[in-house]
């Protein structure tokens, strides 16, 4: 009988012309998993992840570029461990670039890069594996390269366990399963919803806490919405139940396309369901910005799959950004690189948790001018009075 596999959601990320979608889809191909003639029409995105694959190149001028004050490497590590991403693996792609071809140097200079600012962020050097690869040829992918012999492989130190290899694909056998909640109650964030002629309406979404099942009754927030899942399919497959981890479609029984959207927040009506917040604690650190934050300011949030515009209220603390000691009391403002407690109210409705209840739904980015200009997580929510009445209400109709 075959083994089981383990599901673990993996995030590609990297800056503009890494190689990301190249190195992918020749994975993939590699792998048997699709014809080559596809593969140009997929791309992996995701919101959240157990995993991330930060791809960096090796050639001239693109790696700097990268890891500049304006690139996307620094970036999408940021998001990546602040969205909960707890295994990173390193790619130092494009190494058929380097001058000369395939440089032990250059692969050597590219790491001690990476390593500085990934561990500023707060990741674990020695559980970080970095692998040069070619995603262009194919090598150091499946098998060992060649014409990289001088690589000796990479190794993972991790409290769970260890693990060496010299390949991308064995990097990816190792990674560890994460833990799934699946005794909490439902949180379902949706990614999308479809209109599928003769089947009706089908939101889209990763099950990040709780489980799923046909005919239980969910409440949407903040469309403040109740409907009975018909059905739920994963991989066009019909399941009977879904756990966290699981990307799922499912229908539900007379709730037009129109009412629900990428966002809302899907949760069993009947145990602790989801709803719109009023206003948030939340404690944030100040990444990049280059003026003063003071009260009113209104950036967008990214949290789980919502982007939303939401007012600093009030500054409470500031706080020392890396023990969280309090050094003043109601600030005037604050600055990039300070730490603080703050009030926010939503501009527009918005479903979020405290992260101690649902982690995956109190972890948040500040983007503004184009860039993430803040991290912050949940502490508290002030939930909407009018909430209850209003599901109550769909659910008599």
């Amino acid at each position: 009988m075959a083994k089981e596999k383990i599901h673990i959601n993996l995030v590609i990320i990297g800056h503009v012309d890494s190689g990301k979608s190249t190195t992918t889809g020749h994975l993939v191909y590699k792998c048997g998993g699709i014809d080559y003639r596809t593969i140009e029409k997929y791309e992996n995105a995701a919101a959240q992840a157990d995993a991330a694959l930060l791809i960096v190149s090796a050639a001239k001028g693109e790696f700097e570029a990268g890891i500049s004050r304006s690139g996307q490497t620094r970036e999408h590590a940021l998001l990546a461990y602040t969205l909960g991403v707890k295994q990173l693996i390193v790619c130092v792609n494009k190494m058929d670039l380097t001058e000369p071809q395939y440089s032990q140097k250059r692969f050597d200079e590219v790491v001690k890069n990476v390593s500085v600012f990934i561990k500023k962020i707060g990741f674990e050097i020695g559980a970080v594996p970095f692998i040069p690869i070619s995603g262009w040829s194919g090598e150091n992918m499946i098998v060992p390269s060649q014409k990289m012999q001088w690589f000796r492989g990479w190794k993972l130190k991790r409290k769970e366990s260890h693990s060496n290899g010299r390949t991308l694909l064995e990097v990816l056998d190792s990674l560890l399963p994460p833990v799934r909640n699946a005794s909490k109650p439902l949180r379902l964030p949706l990614q999308d919803v479809y209109k599928i002629g003769g089947v009706g309406t089908v939101p889209v979404g990763k099950i990040e806490t709780g489980v799923l099942k046909p005919g239980m009754l969910l409440t949407f927030s903040p469309a403040k919405l109740t409907a009975e899942v018909k059905s739920i399919e994963m991989h066009h497959q019909g399941l009977e139940s879904a756990l966290p981890g699981h990307n799922v479609g499912f229908n539900i029984k007379n709730v037009s396309v129109k009412h629900l959207r990428r966002g809302d927040v899907a949760g069993n009506a009947e145990h602790d369901p989801p709803s719109d917040v009023s206003s948030f604690t939340a404690q944030v650190i100040m990444l990049n910005h280059p003026g003063k934050i003071k009260v009113g300011y209104s950036p967008v949030l990214d949290c789980h799959t919502t982007h939303v515009s939401c007012r600093f209220a009030e500054l409470r603390e500031k706080l020392d950004r890396r023990s969280g000691k309090k050094l003043e009391d109601w600030p005037q403002y604050l600055k990039s690189g300070d730490g603080a407690i703050v009030k926010l109210v939503p501009n527009k409705p918005l479903c979020v948790e405290s992260f101690f209840r649902y982690p995956p739904l109190g972890r948040f980015a500040v983007r503004d001018l184009k860039q993430t200009v803040a991290v912050g997580v949940i502490k508290s929510v002030e939930k909407g009075d009018h909430v209850k009445k209003a599901s109550q209400k769909v659910q008599s109709k």
